[in-house]
């Protein structure tokens, strides 16, 4: 959400924004916010008004009863009442129309950084680096689910039975393998100055509604019946909301946390081969890394984020390239994103693994994260970005470590977790 003095004194600038994300269904909503920004100070320098002649009416009357005028006194008692019944009147108006505002104001996008490049969709995004060798065997691979099946690590028919599709069961070293790259990842991020956390697993609406969009929220959160509770769809929902309605001291900043859960997502509209198995699914685990800093550092942390992951993939020797997500590809809290993505040997292109986004203000404003120092207080700039999200990560791993006879070697900074073993068969 941005800032309504921002809007107030720059409007052309937010409308070309809203069209740089090709939101032009939204240009409306600035007029309409201006009008509402307009009445509300209105009303708010009325009510000062009249709290102030009331104020000055109250010492009248102690004048007046003094005096023995006592039917001045009356008067004056009366019109108080009148401006009383008034300053209620206008402060229902003002509770009505701060909601509609707020309302409003968060369908209104963030301002974009002059660095993210134009375009309406992901088809638009642009790529900026690649790290390692993207490598084709001499030998077809399977579909990732025909490996895991030949090396009983995955039954997909059970977890239909048992929850529908686009849940699984892993088994045997292929779960074990799972966890690994948790650990690892976990390890990894401590190792790196990350302090190491697990949050709640349910977050309440006002904490929703705090880090994310009301789209996102349609697509992605499950609610829980009868409660005010959502089901986190990445744990940066529950870090962020950890700080809310905080005022954090300067000298703490920055906080970098690393942080393990479970994800649960409705993933709306999937489909197709490569969305089968284990590449979209409604419930998977992940390591996530959340920055919050001062405003003048939230770029230099934003390019330290996705470099963790991409060096965290290359320690694994995964082939790996960076993508500058373009303005519509953009979520609206979000200032600037970069995608991971891994190298698949089958498809022979990269797909995505991990996303890093800067939001800014955005969702320290919907919280309320304040950040006090010598010359005040300031909303503080949040950052997160995935570290690794198996099972999805599994493909990429198992795909550039198949072997022809269809074992796939376990790479060598996974062993300690896999209890030694170098391969599975």
């Amino acid at each position: 959400m941005i800032d309504i003095k921002f809007l107030r004194e720059n409007p052309d600038a937010v409308r070309e924004n809203i069209k740089k994300k090709f939101q032009d269904d939204k240009l409306p909503l600035v007029d309409e916010v201006i009008e509402l920004d307009k009445r509300n100070r209105e009303i708010k320098t009325e009510v000062e008004a009249l709290r102030a002649n009331r104020n000055k009416a109250s010492k009248q009357i102690g004048a007046l009863m003094a005096q023995g005028k006592r039917d001045e006194a009356e008067e004056v008692k009366r019109a108080i009442a009148a401006d009383g019944g008034k300053i209620d009147e206008l402060s229902a108006e003002e509770k009505e129309v701060t909601e509609k505002l707020n309302t409003i104001m968060m369908r209104i996008p963030n301002i974009i950084d002059p660095s993210v490049p134009i375009g309406k969709s992901d088809e638009e995004n642009v790529e900026v680096e690649r790290f390692g060798e993207a490598l084709v065997p001499d030998f077809d691979i399977p579909y990732h689910t025909d490996i895991l099946e030949k090396l009983n690590g995955i039954d997909l028919d059970s977890a239909r039975k048992v929850a529908g599709n686009g849940f699984y069961y892993l088994t045997g070293d292929i779960a074990q393998l799972h966890s690994a790259v948790l650990a690892y990842a976990r390890d990894f991020m401590i190792k790196r100055g990350f302090e190491y956390c697990i949050p709640p697993f349910m977050i309440r609406s006002n904490v929703v509604t705090g880090v994310m969009s009301f789209a996102e929220m349609e697509a992605m959160m499950y609610k829980i019946e009868g409660e005010d509770l959502y089901l986190i769809g990445t744990s940066e929902h529950s870090m962020i909301g950890r700080y809310i309605d905080t005022i954090i001291p300067e000298a703490q900043l920055p906080k970098t946390l690393t942080s393990y859960s479970p994800c649960f997502r409705k993933e709306k509209g999937a489909h197709g081969i490569e969305e089968r198995g284990i590449y979209r699914i409604h419930q998977f685990e992940k390591q996530e890394m959340i920055v919050i800093c001062k405003p003048e550092d939230s770029m230099m942390w934003f390019d330290k984020l996705w470099q963790n992951t991409v060096d965290l993939f290359r320690s694994l020797d995964i082939p790996v390239r960076t993508i500058e997500c373009c303005s519509g590809d953009l979520a609206d809290l979000k200032v600037k994103s970069v995608d991971v993505e891994a190298w698949s040997p089958r498809q022979k292109k990269y797909f995505e693994v991990g996303s890093c986004s800067n939001l800014g203000d955005a969702q320290a404003r919907r919280l309320k994260i304040r950040v006090d120092s010598a010359n005040g207080k300031y909303l503080a700039h949040t950052l997160n970005n995935t570290v690794v999200a198996p099972p999805r990560m599994l493909i990429a791993l198992i795909e550039n470590n198949l072997n022809e006879d269809g074992s796939v070697n376990i790479p060598e900074a996974l062993r300690p977790y896999m209890l030694g073993k170098e391969i599975i068969k």
